[in-house]
């Protein structure tokens, strides 16, 4: 929409409010709120002064940004029964007035710029799941480490629910009233659809308290809005409700955890690219773009998979992949080939590996740049030994993926060159932060490890 029209939109509803959105560097997103006598058609030209040093892609010697609202992104909230129109903003450099390279949602602006030679269009369809939860309390002290969380659904509540509860690791597709969270979920769907949100549908997952929530496709850089919109969103209703929402990967032991899956193809004259002849009537183009992702999966998985969490989901026995394989229809696979897609429209690849804990306007540029690399040097996945896999890849060790947080984030300092948007002191940033952050978090004694080294 034409700012001119927001403008009047804002006039003609009586909104008093205008929030600013901005997402950080660790994928979180910030806010701050206009009052309407504040808000004009300048405000999307001159935008709003802020210090970026808080959003963590900015020094403090140089932290003076502006916030320009993208007026294709706004939607109209309510707060206390006041209407409130927020916007997404994209960061500039208050001096040059130009993008701030650092800026997430640049960086994959500057991507799919970038691209265009190979594709006029990225499109994904992302799965998100989550857990929706009744009560959460954890602590870690030097005298006390604890994690507390519980729902009414869970299998672990069988004594007081009676026979309505979910069985362990059967909740797939259930339906009421073992399915008790589908109330909530339409709220939440129908929310999203009034944002003009293209969900596909949702369902009960597998695990106790886990849903999943599908989008159609659309193009990449409103798949990264979406996904913080879809979070957003999930996570205000489930309040109002009484509910708590986590996207971690692993927030149950034992139980299944939280992928991001991520369908994806390229066009390019109207025409999809992943289309062809070849195995699983994939493009060559297409096996190309697989063999360049899973070639960069590790260094991928810096920005993919950013939490210790991440690789509590990683592990055998739970379909999340653990090796750098593509097979047909396979759940093991980091890259599945969907078996049901019949439409030549509509051919396209799963990336099974990446979670909702990643910043995603930085991990699908990496995971795009991963693959137009595999285009660019013509490598061939059946080659570079990434398959065509066929079995259970969990028993194997293949191609392993990067099985912590410090592999991926030391495999991103070996391996970035392919990430041409990405400035080099955010790389460095970023990886030594991630680094950080797992070294801290593993020092931290495990309650298991009193069970099994207590008497030692």
């Amino acid at each position: 929409m034409d700012p001119k029209e927001i403008v009047k939109l804002v006039e003609s509803e009586k909104i008093n409010f205008i929030d600013l959105k901005v997402v950080d560097i660790w994928g979180r997103w910030r806010h701050v709120t206009l009052a309407r006598t504040n808000f004009s058609e300048k405000t999307f030209h001159e935008g709003v002064g802020f210090d970026a040093s808080n959003l963590g892609y900015a020094n403090v010697t140089n932290s003076d940004m502006i916030l320009i609202p993208d007026p294709e992104t706004f939607f109209i909230e309510e707060y206390d029964n006041e209407k409130v129109l927020s916007i997404i903003c994209d960061v500039y450099d208050a001096q040059t007035k130009l993008p701030c390279p650092y800026d997430p949602r640049t960086i994959l602006k500057s991507t799919l710029k970038l691209i265009d030679n190979v594709a006029d269009k990225v499109f994904m369809g992302p799965e998100y799941e989550f857990h929706i939860l009744e009560d959460v309390k954890y602590n870690v002290s030097t005298n006390e480490i604890s994690l507390y969380v519980d729902s009414s659904e869970g299998f672990w509540n069988a004594g007081k629910s009676g026979e309505y509860f979910i069985g362990k690791k059967r909740g797939y597709h259930r339906i009421p009233p073992f399915d008790t969270l589908m109330e909530i979920r339409n709220k939440i769907v129908e929310k999203l659809l009034e944002y003009g949100i293209p969900v596909k549908y949702h369902h009960h997952e597998v695990g106790s308290c886990q849903v999943e929530i599908e989008l159609n496709f659309v193009d990449a850089l409103k798949a990264a809005d979406y996904t913080l919109l879809v979070k957003h969103v999930a996570r205000n209703i489930a309040h109002k409700l009484g509910y708590i929402v986590t996207f971690m990967p692993k927030p149950l032991y034992d139980e299944a955890g939280n992928g991001m899956h991520v369908h994806q193809f390229l066009v390019k004259n109207g025409k999809n690219i992943f289309d062809g002849n070849e195995v699983y009537n994939l493009s060559k183009t297409a096996l190309n773009y697989i063999a360049g992702l899973l070639k960069h999966a590790n260094s991928v998985m810096a920005f993919s998979n950013p939490s210790t969490n991440s690789y509590r989901r990683l592990v055998p026995g739970f379909e999340a992949p653990t090796n750098a394989v593509f097979a047909l229809a396979n759940r093991t696979a980091a890259i599945r080939i969907p078996a049901y897609v019949k439409d030549p429209a509509k051919r396209r690849i799963e990336f099974r590996t990446i979670d909702a804990t990643c910043n995603p306007y930085l991990a699908f540029s990496a995971m795009i740049l991963a693959g137009i690399d595999g285009i660019k040097k013509n490598l061939d996945p059946t080659v570079e030994g990434f398959g065509p896999f066929e079995g259970d890849a969990y028993n194997q060790t293949i191609m392993p993926l990067a099985a912590n947080l410090e592999e991926a984030c030391k495999a991103l300092l070996d391996d970035n060159s392919y990430l041409t948007t990405f400035p080099e002191e955010l790389l460095t940033h970023w990886a030594n932060a991630k680094i950080k952050e797992a070294r801290s978090i593993n020092s931290i004694p495990h309650p298991a490890e009193f069970e099994y080294y207590f008497d030692a």
